[in-house]
């Protein structure tokens, strides 16, 4: 806890700026700002506030600053990493109240948008317009809180991630500084890459007040297809042929046998319990029809011996469910154990090996667990049911964690394929990045020097200079 008389002082300061209600030291308020929906241990904030415009973020920040208090920001809590968990202390800034749609540039497929904004809220408005936005991390998670940590998910695989859709930011940094870091423009040879530098910086360089992102067309169709494997290496094979080929898939998942077990006896289904990948496809009707036929022949060539292709919007979602229910699945299977969710991304040709590696490992440690993936694009996760009051099982989840960590590491993937660093995969980063880390703690601190952004997120704590 810091210091009370510096946390008064503040909080009367803010109060003067935002009113009683919009700056509160409430227990139960500084309670939710202290978790995210990781397994990370929780700490309350030690100041809350709710701002409703860039001025208002930028007089917090400055105030902050001249009281020398950290600053997390927060979107909605559904960070996997303990991103938002303010362990200095320190004050919140939840962005909830930063929550319009500010303007659709139909004719350049733009959108501006404050970062309270969710996924779905953004997209039932977009659908007026014919338009949709892209990443789908699975939870309705905020625009800000999603370019935060470079959210991506099942649509990556054509579309890319978070960072592939932002075209400018609006950012405060750590000395109340108002900047923007890109343009309307489609390219731009100018300047150093700030987007690319901001999104994904975890709330450590700034907070993020406004976004401009990309949106796309509705597809005029879209097909969805459920095939089961005899092996995991035939239906990651099967992906790498569906992509060389150049059939546009949408998304591509990977279920593996443990998992559908479970989604049978949850959903009371009768699914193959056999390797499975849930596919989606999209474009006009002529050429979905021609991608569906060509797919049905690779899938056969490599022993898919159970294919379901669906095209209507019912039939779509139920074919979807196994896959989009399968962590509740595993919740609902499991009461009084806390979910644990792993996050790695190696290179396709490593990714059955690694799947393979994944599956031996939890199985040796006695360890409750599925494992499903982003098979696209490398990025495979466990879902692991750990019961948090048995040391021995946190010590094994830890170790399995390190385990799938160093696998992909020694295979040149990262230790993070989207849910970031935060504060469980920051020991992985000096071996990831190497001498670049250090490269990215010179940015922090030139653009942070106090830190007060954030701290203990993504990057070490600095060095104290001799």
């Amino acid at each position: 806890m810091l210091a009370v008389n510096s946390i008064g002082n503040l909080l009367e300061e803010l109060r003067e700026l935002l009113g009683e209600e919009r700056a509160t030291v409430n227990d139960t308020v500084r309670d939710l700002h202290g978790r995210d929906e990781s397994y990370h241990a929780v700490r309350p904030s030690d100041l809350v506030v709710f701002p409703e415009s860039t001025e208002e973020v930028a007089a917090v920040v400055k105030a902050a600053a001249r009281h020398r208090i950290p600053i997390v920001p927060f979107g909605l809590g559904s960070s996997l990493e303990g991103h938002v968990i303010p362990y200095d202390g320190g004050i919140t800034i939840d962005f909830s109240l930063m929550n319009q749609i500010l303007e659709i540039h139909e004719d350049d497929f733009l959108v501006r948008v404050q970062p309270g904004v969710t996924r779905t809220q953004l997209n039932k408005e977009l659908k007026k317009y014919g338009l949709f936005f892209s990443v789908d991390p699975g939870a309705d998670a905020t625009l800000g809180g999603m370019a935060a940590t470079n959210a991506s998910g099942t649509t990556t695989v054509k579309y890319g991630v978070m960072r592939d859709q932002v075209r400018d930011l609006e950012v405060v940094l750590a000395d109340g500084t108002v900047i923007h870091t890109g343009s309307l423009a489609a390219k731009s040879a100018s300047g150093l890459h700030l987007n690319g530098l901001f999104v994904g910086s975890e709330g450590t360089l700034g907070c993020f007040t406004e976004l401009t992102l990309r949106v796309y067309g509705i597809p005029e169709q879209i097909a969805a297809a459920r095939a089961s494997f005899p092996t995991i290496d035939a239906a990651v094979t099967a992906v790498v042929s569906i992509q060389q080929a150049g059939i546009p898939i949408s998304r591509v998942e990977l279920v593996d046998e443990p998992s559908m077990q479970q989604v049978n006896r949850h959903a009371g289904t009768g699914y193959p319990v056999k390797p499975t990948l849930f596919l989606e496809f999209s474009g006009n009707e002529a050429g979905l029809r021609q991608d569906i036929e060509f797919t049905e022949e690779i899938v056969s060539d490599l022993g898919c011996d159970n294919l379901e292709f669906e095209m209507d919007q019912e039939g779509m979602n139920r074919l979807w469910e196994a896959r989009h229910h399968l962590a509740y699945s595993y919740i609902h299977s499991h009461p009084g154990r806390k979910m644990m969710v792993t996050d790695v991304c190696v290179p396709i040709s490593e990714l059955a090996g690694a799947v393979h590696h994944a599956r031996e490992t939890v199985d040796n440690m006695g360890l409750i667990g599925g494992i499903t993936g982003h098979v696209g694009d490398g990025n495979f996760h466990i879902i692991l049911m750990i019961d948090m009051n048995n040391p021995d099982e946190v010590r094994k989840s830890d170790e399995l964690n390190e385990a799938i960590v160093s696998y992909a590491l020694d295979r040149n993937g990262t230790c993070t394929g989207e849910h970031g660093v935060g504060v469980g995969k920051l020991k992985y980063q000096a071996r990831e990045h190497g001498a670049a880390l250090g490269v990215m703690e010179t940015i922090k601190r030139a653009l942070d020097p106090e830190n007060l952004m954030n701290p203990g997120k993504l990057f070490n704590p600095p060095k104290e200079e001799n």
